[in-house]
């Protein structure tokens, strides 16, 4: 069993397509077909039925997930170890993002971090606060940045900084948002984003269940929220850095809800060893 047959093993599990595998991985679609035979047959196991042209998990293959992402995870661990000792000369980081802090306040310290150290590659991938969190759990993300309490035990959180919300309406809106929420259209992120558990503790403190609302909008991203908030299609609450420039234009407005602040946190797995490049991070992510 080789490192790269648990990379292909991987990415074809989370596709169930040997061609999507393929395209991700930049290799052929028989070099992909030959890695997972040769891991079947050595071990005497079939990771996947193929049914036409589809492929399905088995339930050696959907048991054996777990196992490839930990040994993937530890050997880009032992590599970073490897890499720790050039002094930030070279080396790698991998950092999970939610979508607010990626689109609107990561993209300044990335730009701090590579100019002081150009040396460090830096991958980012974006999701919500929970599969942030997630990525850092699974060992497949150094360190994550979330808007929200992780609520796992294996990651260590720190407290970066103040994020004002606002409950925001088309300019020419009404407030009917804040004086009833049951009767308002609403526009909303996904559950286990951090702005959408923002929305839903303001929702329960005016003693509102959500399930109750009139058939909220759901929409994947704060930018289509917002640009939909703007065309007229309900009202929501956003994080001020998504909808700062558009109250100054006056194409939104925000309401005077009561909303508590959140905080953006950096997540770290408590069993990992802190490596220079992660450490230059949070120092510069913790300054401001």
């Amino acid at each position: 069993m080789t490192l790269e047959q648990l990379r292909i093993f991987l990415a074809v599990a989370e596709r169930e397509h040997v061609t999507r595998a393929a395209e991700s991985l930049n290799l052929t679609q028989s070099a992909v077909s030959a890695a997972i035979s040769a891991l079947e047959a050595r071990h005497g196991v079939k990771l996947f039925d193929r049914i036409g042209r589809r492929i399905f998990l088995t339930d050696a293959g959907r048991g054996f997930i777990g196992e490839a992402r930990a040994v993937l995870g530890r050997a880009a661990l032992a590599a970073r170890m490897l890499e720790d000792t050039a002094e930030l000369a070279r080396g790698h980081l991998r950092i999970a993002a939610s979508q607010t802090v990626a689109n609107d306040w990561l993209p300044a310290r990335l730009a701090r971090y590579r100019k002081s150290y150009p040396g460090i590659e830096l991958h980012v991938r974006i999701g919500n606060s929970v599969s942030a969190a997630t990525a850092v759990s699974r060992l497949e993300a150094d360190l994550a940045v979330i808007e929200d309490h992780a609520g796992d035990e294996t990651l260590e959180e720190t407290l970066l900084t103040k994020d004002a919300m606002q409950l925001v309406v088309a300019a020419d809106s009404d407030g009917a948002a804040l004086a009833d929420p049951l009767a308002a259209d609403w526009v909303l992120r996904e559950t286990g984003s951090g702005t959408r558990a923002v929305f839903d503790a303001w929702l329960a403190g005016r003693g509102v269940d959500a399930d109750a609302l009139r058939n909220p909008l759901i929409l994947p991203s704060n930018e289509a929220v917002r640009a939909a908030v703007e065309a007229g299609a309900g009202a929501s609450i956003l994080s001020e850095m998504v909808v700062g420039r558009s109250i100054d234009a006056g194409l939104i407005r925000a309401l005077p809800a009561e909303l508590p602040h959140r905080h953006f946190r950096l997540l770290r797995h408590r069993e990992r060893p802190f490596t220079r490049a992660e450490a230059a991070f949070a120092a510069l992510a913790s300054d401001g």
